[in-house]
């Protein structure tokens, strides 16, 4: 915990996981739990050797843009994987032109960031096509 007086203490982990397991594919629950915390969009829940997730990072690697887009417009922190699962092909793209490498590039619980674009449907064919492309 923190001692600084000008930093809110932490969130409760276990308020911190419920809203990341929820974040998966329970929209009435993340409503409820941005209502009773609204600190919650950039938390990230720690499950062990460096595989750290938002609700963000859950709502991506399941596809279920409800979710992303309401944790986006209540603050959350727009990340590759979330970009490639909605679709945002030249968010994509550009990232990927400064740092190639990101092509490769796992989330959260190791899924490759095509899998996320996968996950988007037909909404994010073109994000699919590009990391398909040589």
């Amino acid at each position: 915990m923190s001692t600084d007086p000008e930093r809110p203490p932490q969130l409760p982990p276990e308020l911190v996981n419920e809203f990341v397991s929820k974040a998966h594919a329970d929209l009435d629950e993340v409503e409820r739990l941005l209502a009773q915390e609204p600190a919650l969009p950039n938390a990230a829940w720690d499950w062990g050797g460096g595989d750290f997730e938002t609700g963000l990072g859950a709502a991506a690697h399941m596809g279920n843009r409800e979710i992303a887009l309401l944790l986006l417009e209540s603050g959350a922190s727009l990340d590759l994987f979330a970009a490639a699962m909605l679709g945002y092909v030249d968010v994509v793209r550009t990232m990927l032109a400064e740092q190639p490498e990101l092509r490769n590039a796992r989330g959260a619980h190791g899924i490759p960031l095509l899998v996320h674009a996968q996950q988007g449907g037909e909404q994010a064919r073109a994000v699919v096509d590009l990391l398909e492309s040589p």
